[in-house]
């Protein structure tokens, strides 16, 4: 098996090439090693590849000449896993013709590179749960802890209105569209996944993305402070902390992308909203509820700030049309998930 994976020196596409490297499929990753931890990742495969069965291509999806001739040297490929893009909503804001590029004539190139060189490949694109917007229109109940959706009890589902907010939801938004109807109008295999909030080891998180790691870390830096006899600086959050998202482990997230190869001659344009489901659902306000009590430690404390613009307040994917179509859903519970966070995030702080 021959899998191209963009972005594969990310958190999402380093954990999907050791998946493949491991059972011995050739994988070709192409990353232009912007983020922090991208050289670590790329290290890290490196050492899980068979001779010859790793090829490492360091260029960026924004240059079209680039992406083809990764495709004119290694296509045809059974399996593109497109997760390579900009990836935080703060930077769409400060940088919104790169998150264009990258996002938007990242895909673009991608797509008609495989249209030319690799048309049988099954093509799954990492989307976005900001396709949605800001969900201002749905009705919302607020508890002690979280804010709910008490019309959508099970999360929301694939038939809910694109309505693009932010640059950052206009490219994904923009690229997610473009993967479908490439389906439908020159007949590529694709799958667009609109994921809500992953997690999990190889990702570097910061205070703009990947925001369970980000707490894990804030959690661990309170309770070194708590255990040396200070007082723990507070770390800020953006609005009340009752925000919403269902969390999904990396190590679901892989059986997802392999679960829609298995599939692969049903995904024919296919989009699926996807994470953790209700089951796994979390605010801010849970989550260090649930970190000082997996690290045995006093309340975490922090600095609220205003609500991010165009922040969603409750957000849970409705999951059962990857459970009907797949024969997925999550094995990992977000308790489960969290702690297994906390190990990866204390090691890392450990080697810096």
């Amino acid at each position: 098996m021959k899998v191209l994976i963009t972005g594969g020196c990310g958190f999402l596409g380093s954990n999907l090439a050791a998946s493949y490297l491991q059972e011995g499929a050739e994988v070709i990753v192409v990353d232009a090693l912007f983020r922090r931890g991208s050289a670590a990742n790329l290290a890290w495969l490196e050492q899980q590849a068979a001779p010859g069965r790793f090829h490492f291509i360091q260029a960026d999806l924004a240059e079209a000449e680039a992406v083809l001739a990764v495709f004119r040297r290694h296509a045809p490929f059974d399996y593109i896993c497109h997760v390579g893009g900009q990836v935080a909503m703060t930077t769409s804001l400060t940088d919104p013709a790169r998150d264009l590029q990258t996002n938007v004539l990242g895909t673009f190139a991608v797509l008609e590179a495989a249209r030319a060189l690799s048309p049988e490949a099954l093509i799954a694109y990492s989307s976005t749960n900001k396709v949605y917007g800001d969900l201002e229109g749905l009705r919302y109940e607020e508890t002690p802890t979280r804010y709910r959706l008490p019309d959508h009890p099970d999360g929301l589902d694939e038939s809910l209105g694109l309505d693009f907010s932010t640059p950052y939801g206009c490219s994904k938004g923009a690229a997610d569209q473009y993967v479908r109807d490439w389906a439908r109008v020159y007949g590529l295999k694709t799958v667009v996944f609109r994921h809500s909030s992953i997690f999990g080891g190889r990702q570097f998180a910061s205070f703009d993305q990947g925001w369970v790691g980000w707490f894990c870390q804030k959690a661990i830096e309170q309770k070194r402070a708590h255990q040396a006899g200070v007082a723990p600086e507070p770390f800020t959050i953006a609005g009340t902390g009752k925000q919403v998202r269902d969390v999904l482990h990396a190590d679901d997230l892989i059986r997802l992308y392999r679960a829609a190869y298995d599939h692969r001659h049903q995904m024919n344009g296919e989009i699926f909203n996807i994470g953790g489901g209700a089951a796994n659902s979390l605010s801010l306000l849970e989550l260090f509820a649930l970190l000082a009590e997996l690290l045995a430690m006093p309340p975490l404390v922090y600095t609220p700030t205003p609500r991010r613009a165009s922040d969603q307040d409750c957000f849970i994917a409705a999951i059962g049309k990857a459970e009907r179509l797949l024969g997925w859903s999550p094995a990992i519970s977000c308790r489960e998930g969290v702690a297994s966070m906390l190990t990866w995030t204390e090691t890392q702080l450990m080697a810096a």
